[in-house]
This record gives C-alpha cells, sequence and structure tokens, in this order.
C-alpha cells in the first residue's frame, strides 16, 4: 500500500546561504550556553555535598538524590517531551525550559536556606524537566538549522555542552558555595542560560514551527516499534553505561587500590569527561567530512577501542599511563554520545523525529542512571577487578551491536 508524501518541518525562510550559515551557528552557539548552564546545575551538588549533608543533616544516600533525581526524571520525561515537540513549536519550549529553570533554581535556593531537603529534591526534580526539554530540543532544533553536509558537526557542538557545564559546575560550585553559601549553587548558573536564550531566540525564528498535521499515535508508536531506533538506542544505552561506570569508579579505584588521595583521583579521572568536548565536536566533524556522512563506522571504532582500553585498565599502575588511558577511553567513548542523536533522528521521518530524540534520551540516561548502581553492588561484592572487566564486556557488546547498525540513506 503506498502512502502520500508527509509535510516535513518548516526550513529557515531565509534564501541568502551565507546569513542562513550564520543563523545556524547561532541558534548552535545560543542552545550550547542554554545546555550547558543546565548540566552545570546538574552536577554542581556533588562538588559541595559534605557541605550539604552538614547543613541539612542528611546522608549521603539522600545527597545522592540532588544529582540523581535529575536523571531519574529525565528518564521518565524524556519520551513525553518528545512527543510534545513534535506537535508544539520547539522553539517556544526552549524559551519555556529556560523559565521553568529559573523557578527551579530559585525554589531550590530558598529551600536550602530554611534547611528543608525535601523541597530542594523537589525543586531538582522540577529542574530535572527543564534540562530534558532543552537537550531534545536543542538536537531538534539544531539538526532542522544544519545542513544534512553538517549536521552531525553541529550537533556534536551542541552535544559538547553537557561535558563543559559538568566541568564549569564541578569547578566553580566549591568557590561559590564557600563565598556565598552552598545554596547558591542553585542559581549561579541560570544567568548563563538566560544569555543563551537572548541569542538563541532571534537566530532560531522560523525554525521550531512545524506544517502540516501532527503526527498520529500510529506514527508515535511505529518509533517505538522501530528496530533501527531499538538498535541505535542501545547503543546510547551502552554508552552511557561506560561513561558513567568509569565517572563514578575511577576515582574510588585510584584511591581504594593505589592509595593516592581523593582530591588528586578525582583531579585525574576529570579527564575522563573532560576530553568529551573534543570527542563529541570531532564525532560528527568524522562522519561529516571523512566518511561522508555515514555514522556506523564512528560507533563501531567508538566501541572497537573503548573495549580493550577498559578491560585492562586495572593492569596497569602508572600513574602516566593510566591518565593516558582515562584520555583515549574518555575520548571513544564519548564519540558514540556525540553521534547518536543525530544518528537516531536520521533513521525515522521527520515528522517525529523529536520522538525518536526523546527515545534516545530516555534510553541513554537509563544507563547512566544504572551503572553507577550496578557498578557500586558489583565492587562490593566482587571487586574493582571484576566491576572493570564486566564493564568490558559491555564495550564488547557495543562492538557487535555497532557492526549490526543500520545506516541512515541520505537524500
Amino acid at each position: 500500500m503506498t502512502t502520500q508524501p508527509t509535510p516535513q518541518h518548516q526550513e529557515p525562510t531565509n534564501s541568502d546561504p551565507h546569513q542562513k550559515h550564520q543563523s545556524t551557528w547561532g541558534i548552535v552557539a545560543g542552545a550550547s550556553l542554554i545546555s550547558t548552564g543546565l548540566a552545570a546545575y546538574e552536577i554542581v551538588p556533588a562538588s559541595v555535598s559534605p557541605l550539604i549533608r552538614d547543613s541539612l543533616g542528611i546522608g549521603p544516600t539522600i545527597a545522592g538524590f540532588l544529582v540523581g533525581i535529575m536523571f531519574g526524571t529525565a528518564v521518565i520525561v524524556s519520551l513525553p517531551v518528545g512527543a510534545v515537540l513534535d506537535r508544539t513549536d520547539s522553539r517556544n519550549v526552549m524559551a519555556l525550559a529556560v523559565l521553568t529553570l529559573l523557578v527551579a533554581g530559585t525554589w531550590g535556593w530558598i529551600a536550602g536556606r530554611q534547611g528543608d531537603y525535601r523541597s530542594v529534591i523537589a525543586s531538582r526534580a522540577l529542574g530535572g524537566v527543564a534540562y530534558v526539554v532543552v537537550w531534545n530540543a536543542g538536537i531538534d532544533i539544531v539538526s532542522r538549522a544544519a545542513t544534512s553536509e553538517n549536521r552531525a558537526t553541529a550537533v556534536g557542538i551542541f552535544t559538547a555542552s553537557g561535558p563543559v557545564g559538568f566541568a564549569l559546575g564541578q569547578g566553580t560550585g566549591p568557590v561559590i558555595a564557600h563565598r556565598f553559601g552552598w545554596p547558591t549553587i542553585f542559581i549561579a548558573f541560570t544567568g548563563l542560560t538566560v544569555i543563551g536564550l537572548v541569542v538563541f531566540w532571534p537566530a532560531s525564528r522560523g525554525i521550531g514551527t512545524s506544517r502540516g498535521a501532527a503526527p498520529s499515535i500510529q506514527e508515535f508508536g511505529a518509533v517505538l516499534r522501530n528496530r533501527k531506533v531499538w538498535s541505535v538506542g542501545l547503543l546510547g544505552f551502552l554508552g552511557y553505561s561506560l561513561y558513567l561506570f568509569v565517572n563514578s569508579w575511577g576515582a574510588s579505584y585510584l584511591t581504594t587500590e593505589l592509595g593516592l588521595s581523593l582530591a588528586v583521583s578525582g583531579l585525574l579521572v576529570a579527564v575522563f569527561p573532560a576530553i568529551g568536548v573534543v570527542s563529541r565536536i570531532s564525532s560528527g566533524l568524522l562522519s561529516d567530512r571523512v566518511f561522508g556522512g555515514r555514522r556506523q563506522p564512528i560507533v563501531f571504532v567508538s566501541f572497537a577501542v573503548s573495549a580493550p582500553l577498559v578491560l585492562l585498565f586495572t593492569q596497569f599502575r602508572s600513574l602516566p599511563l593510566l591518565v593516558t588511558f582515562l584520555l583515549l577511553t574518555g575520548f571513544a567513548v564519548q564519540l558514540t554520545l556525540g553521534l547518536s542523536f543525530t544518528y537516531v533522528r536520521e533513521v525515522v521521518d521527520s515528522r517525529v523525529a523529536a520522538t525518536a530524540v526523546a527515545f534516545q534520551t530516555s534510553v541513554g540516561l537509563a544507563g547512566a542512571f544504572l551503572a553507577p548502581i550496578a557498578g557500586g553492588v558489583i565492587v562490593d561484592r566482587a571487586g574493582f577487578d571484576t566491576a572493570f572487566l564486566l564493564a568490558g564486556g559491555l564495550a564488547i557488546c557495543g562492538i557487535v551491536v555497532a557492526w549490526r547498525a543500520p545506516e541512515p540513506g541520505y537524500s
């Protein structure tokens, strides 16, 4: 049975290639600033956890929820957000998300000053909604604004806002907390998102809207039944699992097994996410420029390089060698994280692309949520060698999935 072509999302109306190019990179810059501010807001409680615990009189588990609640919220909310984005103006939704963060940040600041940890956690859940909206809407709008020749590059630059924001939050959180009090961390980065919105708003005019009928429930369901979507989603799940496992347990390994101080271990392991700024941008450039828009070779190389590095990590005691391993592993793992969001929207119809991106976000962050917990159980019961061995097994699974991954077609 044949079907009529479905209307596509409206492209920028400006026909001047130079002006359109400027608009595209204005969108990327603005959306990246918004996402950077939100990523810093997401991770910053981890940098001052002892201060928060002492002030609120809470244990490590509850303190952990201050970061973990945002991942959990994102997993639950991401798919509904994607369905909304496919039926509304992503540009307006992005602005609403910034406003939501302002509310959540102010709420958390007031609750922190009052010593109400339940209200602080609730404010963080609201911030988690803002984060997942910006992430999904940002990828959607950046993808539509870019051309097929530079789409992966543009999305890679946007996704690099994640590690940039993490570094900003981890690096400045203690300074802000000691100077202005720890509750200030919840409002410290909201100004960056407002600046980002000021840059993003004029550049994105005409990009976020869609014409034609909204995708039907059947089309939405087709995304969830699409084997290609599940294949790319599994790559994201495995990639984020590796990413959060090393982030969560690398420093503990260096402290427990090698006798380094926690401060030195944390500094060494910080190179693992930090290299993501280079890796996530490089993934798009390599895919667009070297492989002619092909996505599968990049994710295959990502896991093929990661697997032996993770498997062998605990076999070396030399600090320079371990730092080299962390740099190479961080670069390799984040090649997949930078590219998978471009990848998944290209294996579905553009009318439900935001839903596909939301699915990718939800599945990937499920790996991010589960990996540190599972890693902790394995470390407690069997030790670091077994934990890193099993993590290497995840990378080997990634090789198999990447080998069979679909290659999106290009017009």
